[in-house]
């Protein structure tokens, strides 16, 4: 009896997890789809995760949420059933940040040009709206 607690605590059903991630269970089933995650199966073919499983979908949660791409992800968590070599990941995950950060940087110049622009034109017509009155 206490294998089959403890072993209830180690392993999550798919909607387990997608309730505690905020997630629905096809967004799961996508992720499996893309290779991304490789839940086991029980003989009746239902889905069995595992604290990895929930760790790794975390980390996919983590990137999307900064603008990686699936493909990106894949690199930085690499593949769901080999062993993990962390400096690879930790290296994949900064050269993908550094990546978002120079586009953010980017953007962030257009906002400021485009601000500019807007609040001259905005002058530009208060002006004009002046002459008119």
């Amino acid at each position: 009896m206490k294998d089959t607690i403890s072993k209830q605590k180690e392993t999550f059903t798919i909607s387990q997890l997608a309730s505690e991630l905020d997630i629905t269970p096809s967004a799961i089933r996508f992720y499996e789809e893309k290779g991304l995650i490789l839940p086991r199966r029980t003989s009746g073919n239902q889905r069995i995760y595992t604290k990895k499983d929930r760790a790794r979908l975390k980390l996919i949660l983590r990137g999307k949420r900064f603008g990686a791409s699936l493909d990106e992800i894949a690199e930085m968590i690499g593949p769901p059933n080999g062993e993990i070599n962390e400096k690879q990941q930790i290296e994949r995950s900064l050269y993908y940040i550094d990546k978002r950060l120079r586009e953010l940087q980017e953007q962030k110049k257009e906002i400021l040009i485009y601000e500019k622009e807007l609040f001259d034109l905005k002058k530009m017509l208060l002006n004009r709206l002046k002459q008119l009155q």
